[in-house]
């Protein structure tokens, strides 16, 4: 009987422990969906209702904040040009930044509470060996921890992974990567892809104009586990570690394990995360891929590419193995041509597959079918590049030009808040437990109901 409260410590610890944990981009298995999390609905950062702090950071990065336990992780990259060239809103341009200044590579840990930087850490200190689009930064990428093991990926600058103190573990050079529009060659908008970690390996997703590999690295000493070679164009988005396939993936027992899903210029593939092995392929031949592949319902959601291109949306069954078509016999339970996500990545909530374009036209589809919802606009001129996340029955869309939208999840749309953040924002905000936490361009905000 004296072990029953430590039994229901434990046991509290690990119902907890989820909802306040957000370790990647978009969170756990890159969803973007907090289960059991009660951020707020509403705040106003101009006036700081509901707002639990705001914490400078010095740079310019669209990296996303991760979160473990009671820390914060953010990354950024300072300039010594203090005017460094810099765009946001809807542009057609195809310009590269102008800034061959030197930079500083840096993460920062925060407390969850109170916003105090707990720690620092310089990693590299020089001229990009890559230049970045003009509405992009040298930090883009956003970074990845277990728990125990915390990995920033600064693209040419290399790989580095720390203790959750700050201790540098081990760095990885992963050589020049060039990534930009393919039909304009040596045209450079820099790097996006973020890692995942996935039990002891993290893999980095690195498909640049003049080399394309999926790589796995040990967390423990940085060394090289795996390396998979490409045959694709550039492209900006992160993979997936797909493990949890739901009723109907016809994996007969799961047996073949968790897989590592990933979106590309030419094919999306499936691999096996702990040797790298291609385990299918789809083709589609769409440029310019930024949205992360996402997993609900026993299906993998594919889409992306250039607005300009005839586009594809793709639910692909988990399980599928070898060379799929675009019917169900050949492994694709649903396509559709209406459904065009081009920076943004959607969101399932529930039974609903939610898209916002650039634009903020957002549409709502059955997951399960691909069959049409609703359609609304939010905000008027907005544009949208991070990516939304939901909980408590709630879905947040963060716009560039400085506020946040709140809508109700369901069949129907209803606009719950537009919360003003008063910054740019490029980063997909993160939730932990009842804050809601939102990067901007000069500072990050933990927002909470008070």
């Amino acid at each position: 009987m004296k072990l029953l409260p430590v039994l229901f410590f434990w046991l509290a610890l690990t119902l907890v422990a989820p909802a306040q944990n957000w370790p990647s981009f978009r969170g756990a298995h890159a969803s973007g969906v907090a289960e059991s999390a009660h951020p707020p609905a509403t705040w106003n950062a101009e006036t700081a209702s509901n707002v639990l702090w705001k914490t400078a950071i010095p740079g310019l990065a669209h990296s996303s904040p991760v979160v473990w336990g009671e820390r914060v992780f953010v990354t950024t990259a300072i300039s010594a040009n203090a005017d460094t060239p810099f765009e946001y809103g809807l542009t057609d341009t195809a310009a590269a930044a102008k800034d061959v200044s030197p930079h500083t590579w840096r993460v920062y840990c925060l407390d969850k509470q109170s916003g105090r930087i707990l720690w620092e850490k310089s990693v590299h200190s020089g001229v990009p060996k890559v230049r970045r689009h003009v509405k992009a930064s040298q930090a883009n990428s956003t970074p990845a921890t277990d728990g125990k093991y915390l990995v920033a990926l600064f693209g040419s600058e290399g790989l580095f992974c720390f203790t959750l103190e700050g201790k540098l573990l081990w760095q990885k050079d992963l050589g020049v990567l060039a990534g930009g529009w393919t039909p304009a060659n040596g045209l450079q908008w820099g790097f996006g892809s973020s890692p995942v970690i996935y039990q002891q390996l993290v893999i980095v997703q690195c498909d640049t104009q003049d080399q394309s590999f999926i790589a796995a690295f040990s967390l423990k000493d940085g060394k090289e586990v795996w390396r998979t070679p490409r045959t694709e164009d550039t492209s900006w988005s992160t993979p997936t570690i797909a493990s949890d396939f739901g009723a109907g993936a016809g994996r007969a027992g799961n047996r073949r394990g968790a897989e590592l899903v990933t979106a590309g210029t030419k094919f999306y593939r499936g691999y096996d995360p702990l040797t790298g092995r291609e385990l299918w392929r789809l083709a589609d031949g769409a440029d310019v891929k930024i949205p992360t592949p996402i997993v609900a319902h026993g299906l993998y959601f594919l889409g992306g590419g250039s607005s300009q291109e005839k586009l594809n949306f793709f639910a692909v069954r988990a399980g599928s193995q070898g060379e799929l078509k675009a019917t169900p016999e050949g492994g694709v339970a649903w396509h559709s041509q209406a459904i065009k996500p081009h920076v943004v990545t959607p969101i399932v909530v529930g039974d609903f597959l939610y898209v916002c374009t650039d634009t903020g036209i957002l549409t709502q589809f059955e997951a399960k079918t691909g069959a049409a919802g609703y359609r609304a606009r939010l905000g008027r001129g907005a544009s949208f590049s991070a990516s939304p996340v939901a909980a408590d029955g709630r879905i947040y869309f963060a716009s560039e030009d400085g506020e946040v939208f709140v809508i109700k999840a369901g069949a129907q749309f209803e606009l719950l808040a537009r919360n003003p953040v008063g910054e740019v924002m490029l980063a997909t905000p993160a939730i932990s437990g009842s804050l809601l936490i939102v990067r901007g361009q000069h500072h990050v905000f933990a927002f909470k109901e008070k």
